[in-house]
């Protein structure tokens, strides 16, 4: 308990701030008046109490961070490349000397067990850098000769860009769409999820303190019905980078159409991890619990479906139900905690719904199933048991539905064909992960498994220059290496004559 204490103490050191003052928006390279302004309680999942109100953005604020953004483009996209990539090695160092408040506050602000936190201001560091050294080549383009003419692309920046991200992982997914979006020579207006939006707050100050020129970063906090529908209707906004629900993605497309913004949407999940009987089995069962039951099964990429073949699955299920009773639930500042609170009450009891729900479809509760209530946690908290479905099938809405929480429902099949019309049989389609030792089978399940992303043989490995995204209702575009700077860009094509073809005549006399 004493690492426990240690971390509550930081934390508690560094939410003080929060908690003694509206936190309000950052625009123009100023932070707002609080005065006069409506706010809204930020509430921890770890017991619901308050840790600090939080200024709900109004059509004026996101129109003062767009009309900010706008002024600010032409600097920041005629500033060099070579420069921004200093800006942006500096903003990374910044964010890895705040690496432990980022940890401790996210964690108390979204629920996550801090051993996955700790990583947070890593992996946001990790994004700058890596994008910071892309800068310089970001306008590159392609040399197309023909015999007469030779052709040359370019890319400029789009101009100011809209960026909405989620609650589940705050911190990590912000740097991942505004880093690229910075290095290709964009302004930035950024709207956190109002349930978990302090780390944005430190991030805009790190922007500042990075010598970010004012109004390129802009962040306001607020409600999607306000501030995020405003930010996708304004028309200085050229495109929006959303992480979200399905659903959300659907009203920006809408919302955006009038402008015709272009959009890149990273959206729901249902994502199948096949487990075939050749498997490595402790390989597979590791990455089995692990890509479900980390980030408390709030994680866009969590393979929430098992399909497991026949002749494995009695000796893996007995396996996965030990691991799974075994999960530690906790305090997130635990440093032993495997599963936080969920983000919100409401959440919870959406997730504890389909307890219900499973029952009705014929699914067995094997694991979990309920509300967890240890001596460990606070009854007030948004705690729920590991719960694991077994003897489910397709059709089921446990198997359809995303539940984004730690819930796993299995399914069992009997031949290749079988397992690729179960994984396809999905209005999702974002990640899917398969496990076995024949080479063969790895290939052709790659080829016809329908999704943006596929693991063979891995959990969810991160590759910062490969695409990530999905397809079907998870999603539209693609992040990562140039993907992400053929969102932020346009591409010009020049065609240069070399003076020797010959020009078409028309009206000349005969």
């Amino acid at each position: 308990m004493s690492d426990l204490n240690n971390n509550i103490k930081l934390a508690e050191q560094y939410l003080q701030r929060f908690r003694d003052n509206i936190t309000t928006h950052y625009i123009n390279g100023a932070w707002t008046s609080a005065s006069g302004v409506d706010s809204f309680d930020n509430l921890t999942p770890i017991d619901n109490s308050p840790i600090g109100k939080i200024a709900a953005g109004r059509v004026e604020d996101i129109d003062a961070a767009c009309d900010a953004a706008e002024a600010a483009f032409t600097g920041w996209r005629n500033t060099s490349g070579a420069e921004r990539k200093k800006i942006l090695i500096r903003f990374a160092d910044l964010i890895e000397k705040r690496a432990e408040e980022i940890a401790l506050v996210e964690s108390v602000d979204c629920g996550q067990a801090i051993r996955f936190m700790r990583q947070a201001a890593v992996r946001g560091a990790a994004n700058f850098r890596f994008f910071a050294d892309k800068a310089p080549e970001a306008a590159n383009g392609l040399s197309l000769y023909q015999a007469e003419h030779t052709n040359f692309t370019v890319r400029t920046p789009i101009g100011p860009v809209g960026i909405i991200t989620p609650w589940n992982t705050p911190f990590m997914l912000s740097t991942w769409k505004i880093a690229p979006a910075l290095a290709a020579g964009c302004t930035v207006v950024h709207k956190p999820a109002e349930l978990s939006p302090l780390t944005a707050s430190i991030l805009a100050e790190v922007s500042e303190e990075a010598g970010i020129p004012p109004g390129v970063w802009n962040m306001v906090n607020g409600f999607g019905e306000t501030a995020g529908k405003r930010l996708t209707e304004h028309p200085a906004i050229k495109a929006v980078a959303l992480v979200g629900e399905s659903r959300t993605g659907s009203m920006i497309m809408k919302q955006g159409a009038d402008t015709l913004k272009r959009m890149h949407l990273e959206l729901g999940g249902k994502n199948p991890v096949i487990v075939f009987d050749d498997a490595d089995f402790e390989r597979a069962l590791d990455a089995v619990v692990f890509m479900i039951y980390s980030l408390n099964g709030q994680r866009c990429t969590s393979s929430s479906r098992l399909i497991i073949q026949s002749g494995i699955r009695e000796r893996f299920m007995q396996a996965l139900v030990e691991r799974v009773k075994n999960l530690r639930v906790g305090h997130p500042l635990d440093p032993d905690t495997e599963v936080g609170p969920l983000i919100h009450s409401s959440h919870k009891e959406k997730v504890l719904s389909y307890m219900d729900i499973a029952r009705e479809d014929g699914a067995d509760i094997t694991v979990g199933g309920g509300k967890y209530a240890g001596d460990n946690v606070d009854a007030a908290g948004n705690y729920v048991q590991p719960t694991l479905f077994t003897n489910a099938d397709n059709a089921m809405r446990i198997a359809r539905e995303e539940i984004f929480g730690p819930v796993l429902t299995a399914i069992t099949f009997t031949t290749e064909e079988e397992a690729i019309q179960l994984a396809n049989d999905s209005e999702y389609g974002l990640a899917a992960y398969i496990w076995t030792g024949d080479h063969g089978t790895a290939m052709r399940m790659a080829h016809k498994v329908e999704t943006g992303m596929l693991w063979i043989n891995s959990e969810n490995n991160r590759n910062l220059p490969s695409p990530f995204g999905g397809i079907k209702m998870s999603g539209i575009g693609r992040d990562g290496g140039d993907y992400s700077f053929d969102f932020y860009m346009e591409t010009k094509n020049i065609c240069m004559a070399h003076g020797t073809h010959k020009v078409p005549q028309l009206g000349k006399n005969h």
